[in-house]
């Protein structure tokens, strides 16, 4: 059984990073937040234009994401910043994040007495945040501890034949070890959904169906067609022509084990094994959902590239072929078009991508993350009002 060295949170989980992350609760704490984490460069930061006059289910979807996203393991304590005012208020949101087992501390703008206040304050409990994540150390953890998400963006005509089975392979080979998987980007499932569900229990497969119907009626609801959307204008000049064909090649990311779980966007497996969570396919949308899910390593196939990072996972990327991989080398870490070249065996790339997740997991820094590249957003269902 494969092991790698990883944080052992209180709560039992463990993480491959020791971030202190500073998070607005609404997108007016942003401007504080960045000047904390100007005078705090040890912590990580993210900005989001959400947090106020949500509602339903889109409220309750950007809160659960906000959350889990804190309460990821890769985070060792997080500061919540708030308004004062806001629908997403941020002492809740702290009580959220505290109930999921995470060190948390929060302060409000209005409560404060104003911006300058606001920052000196949060400057002085980041620090202290930092002093106390500092003490933790890496330990002995067995690999059925890791979720890794998986996905596909600028995918182009050998997605389907290169890095998605790769990464499949790669897959497979961790949930064998007790991991979790999950796959994503329901959108590019269509069509490929029947495949997945013959590899499900019954309830597992219907709730697969009731999630790739969901996703076409809300299409219908509002007079579109997402295949204007899903393939996107580059996924056809790199070679796709329909999402169906799309979804055939992105569903190999998965792997060939048996679907355990379908789960809502940012919601956190119980199942371990292989998992369909439901997420749009807009990459750093994507990404959220899944790490606030809980996944600690993201593995990112790409065949036109993408610079795309997260705040607090490392985020491997896998080229599709070799051309764009020494076009943006900087920004690749796995050749997978060395399938193409006939240089390596679809098997060999797949065994260097579970490679890279396990050194990943024990703290090698993939491009993104040498880079410095945090994206986050999270995925909106409803209006504003």
């Amino acid at each position: 059984m494969s092991t790698f060295q990883g944080y052992r949170r209180a709560n039992g989980s463990v993480g491959v990073r020791n971030h202190v992350l500073v998070l607005p609760s609404v997108m007016c704490a942003n401007n504080v937040v960045d000047r904390i984490g100007r005078a705090v460069p040890e912590v990580v930061i993210v900005n989001h234009p959400t947090g106020c006059s949500q509602v339903g289910a889109d409220f309750e979807q950007t809160k659960r994401t906000m959350a889990g996203f804190a309460a990821n393991p890769n985070v060792a304590a997080v500061l919540v910043v708030g308004l004062g005012c806001e629908t997403n208020e941020s002492k809740a949101l702290a009580t959220e994040i505290a109930a999921r087992g995470q060190r948390v501390a929060v302060i409000g703008i209005q409560d404060c007495g104003g911006s300058t206040e606001t920052i000196a304050r949060g400057i002085a409990i980041a620090r202290e945040l930092v002093r106390e994540a500092e003490q933790h150390q890496r330990e002995m953890c067995d690999l059925s501890e890791l979720i890794v998400g998986t996905e596909c963006g600028g995918s182009d005509g050998f997605s389907g034949i290169t890095a998605n089975p790769a990464l499949g392979y790669a897959a497979d080979r961790l949930v064998a070890e007790g991991g979790t998987v999950i796959l994503a980007e329901l959108p590019e499932l269509v069509g490929a959904e029947h495949l997945l569900a013959a590899r499900a229990s019954e309830p597992v497969a219907a709730k697969l169906y009731e999630l790739i119907e969901r996703v076409e009626a809300r299409a219908r609801a509002m007079h579109v067609d997402m295949r204007y959307g899903n393939p996107t204008q580059g996924n056809i000049a790199g070679g796709l022509t329909t999402i169906e064909e799309k979804s055939l090649g992105a569903a190999y990311k998965g792997g060939s084990t048996a679907l355990r779980e379908v789960v809502e966007y940012a919601e956190r497996p119980s199942e371990r094994g292989l998992v369909v969570m439901d997420t749009p396919g807009q990459d750093i949308e994507q990404l959220t959902g899944m790490i606030a899910g809980g996944a600690q390593v993201v593995v990112f196939t790409t065949g036109r590239g993408t610079p795309t990072g997260s705040p607090i996972a490392p985020v491997i990327k896998v080229a599709t072929n070799t051309t764009m991989f020494e076009r943006m080398r900087e920004n690749m870490d796995v050749n997978a078009g060395a399938i193409l070249d006939g240089s390596q065996s679809l098997e060999q790339v797949g065994d260097e991508i579970f490679s890279w997740i396990l050194d990943a997991a024990n703290g090698r820094t993939p491009a993104a993350e040498t880079l410095g590249f945090g994206d986050f957003a999270i995925n909106r269902i409803g209006p504003s009002f």
